[in-house]
């Protein structure tokens, strides 16, 4: 570990996070690198970072403090170091593992490493992680935007992130159209048009597994009783559909005490109410037009039936299921309409990355749209948190721009290093502050009544909040 990055010394008083065995161990003085970001993530940053101070100081009256270090990345860092992204900065949230930063610009022609996508290869970042809840007032397009309160896991190095493409047109791209029609698909109906361009989309059990380990474990110790894996595998069966299949098996291999999935709770519900069911019978009800199937399907059905029975009444039975994580599974398209009609069927979401990219973004919008979106990239031993919007230049420096997005994740950043009660105080301190209908522009002109603040006057209106929750024992 060094003792300068950036060439800013690392304060002298923090002590750096710590990982072993699967466990943080998190000092009283934990070195958080930060980012500020490019353009209103100036504004934003100074007023989360003064909230997340006060949240700290009240939470634990002095014994706790974040020891802040600022590293570089975007404009500033170019700026500064003739490079978008320093290894420095990437060097310091490798050694003090928890960073946070506000949004970056990504410049014009290019030529630059993405941060998000070299801190993804280099840490390991495989969950990005999108908790989305409503808080009370904030103008939305939906009815009951109460309803909605998620989390979305969505699968951060394969899927589009990991794809191979090839240009219409190109050399590479008739070599490998020609191989496919020509090896792959003789024989079939199947045909790739001569002039498309290819892309490969790659999905792993090893990917998928622990993408969902990680929601389910969430789903435990959050006390969620719902984890719904999202796929499009009625048509790419063996990716998207795998994507289910592998969810399943983790579910029920790593966690069979703890879980149930649907079809599960179905046969053991119809055994609880009616004890005389057959087996055959059973599987007719769980399995609609099962008496026009072959013999073989209705066979597999009947065999599913009775394993579940023989391995699973015992523990799961008598309505013992109910007590259960529910494990599910829905195809993409119908979610993304069930969001909108019965936000609150579902509670985790674990998703291929594509999939989680649009209903990450779909369920934000619902309740205040990305001002209100915190986000994070996981893995194990590591967390980055982060603003999920851009960085709206022609902003910046107004102390105009709605910081609940970074002081949201935040939040998630001291859940993630057992901080509770300092999450708790910034949630509430947010929670109050909208509920007074003292808010920043962007949530002013939509709601009738409103106070319009500027960043920092948000900001210290939150503290205030905090001050007010402290003082009434909340």
């Amino acid at each position: 570990m060094k003792t300068t990055y950036n060439g800013a010394a690392v304060p002298a008083n923090g002590k750096a996070i710590e990982f072993s065995d699967g466990v943080f161990r998190v000092p009283d003085h934990p070195v958080i690198p930060f980012i500020e970001g490019d353009g209103t993530g100036r504004d934003i940053w100074k007023a989360s970072r003064g909230v997340f101070d006060a949240a700290v100081e009240k939470a634990y009256g002095g014994k706790r403090k974040i020891e802040w270090l600022e590293i570089f990345a975007g404009e500033k860092a170019y700026r500064q170091f003739q490079e978008w992204l320093p290894q420095d900065s990437v060097d310091a949230i490798r050694d003090f593992r928890v960073a946070i930063k506000g949004p970056l610009t990504t410049p014009v022609g290019g030529g630059i490493r993405s941060l998000n996508v070299t801190l993804r290869q280099v840490l390991d970042l495989y969950a990005c992680v999108r908790p989305v809840r409503y808080f009370t007032g904030v103008p939305s397009p939906v009815r009951e935007p109460e309803r909605m309160n998620v989390v979305i896991f969505r699968e951060n190095t394969e899927d589009v992130y990991a794809g191979i493409e090839w240009r219409s047109g190109t050399q590479e791209v008739k070599k490998l159209i020609d191989f496919l029609n020509n090896e792959m698909l003789k024989g079939t109906s199947k045909k790739v048009r001569e002039d498309s361009g290819v892309g490969i989309k790659p999905m792993s059990p090893t990917g998928t597994k622990r993408l969902v380990r990680r929601a389910i474990v969430h789903a435990l110790e959050n006390r969620r009783t719902v984890v719904t894996l999202v796929h499009k595998g009625n048509i790419q069966k063996f990716t998207e559909g795998a994507f289910r299949d592998w969810g399943y098996e983790l579910a029920t291999q790593e966690f069979r005490a703890q879980v149930v999935t649907e079809r599960e709770s179905w046969i053991l519900d119809n055994k609880h109410k009616n004890p005389n069911i057959s087996v055959e019978e059973n599987a007719a009800s769980i399995e609609p037009g099962l008496d026009q199937a072959n013999d073989e399907f209705r066979k597999q059905v009947y065999a599913e039936v009775k394993r579940t029975l023989d391995a699973l009444y015992a523990s799961h039975g008598n309505g013992q299921w109910k007590k259960k994580i529910l494990i599910n599974d829905r195809i993409a398209d119908s979610v993304f309409q069930q969001v909108l009609t019965r936000a609150d069927e579902y509670q985790v979401f674990a998703t291929p990355n594509l999939n989680g990219d649009y209903l990450s973004d779909a369920c934000a919008a619902q309740v205040g749209g990305l001002g209100m979106a915190p986000g994070a990239n996981i893995g194990d031993g590591f967390g980055v948190f982060e603003a999920t919007h851009g960085t709206a230049p022609k902003y910046a420096d107004k102390d105009v721009i709605n910081p609940s997005s970074v002081m949201l994740s935040g939040a998630m950043m001291f859940d993630f290093m057992d901080w509770k009660p300092v999450a708790r105080l910034i949630e509430d301190g947010i929670a109050r502050t909208i509920q007074q209908k003292r808010v920043t522009y962007d949530l002013e002109r939509l709601m009738p009544g409103a106070k319009k603040l500027k960043t920092s006057e948000y900001a210290s209106a939150i503290i205030e909040n905090m001050q007010a929750a402290v003082g009434a024992g909340d």
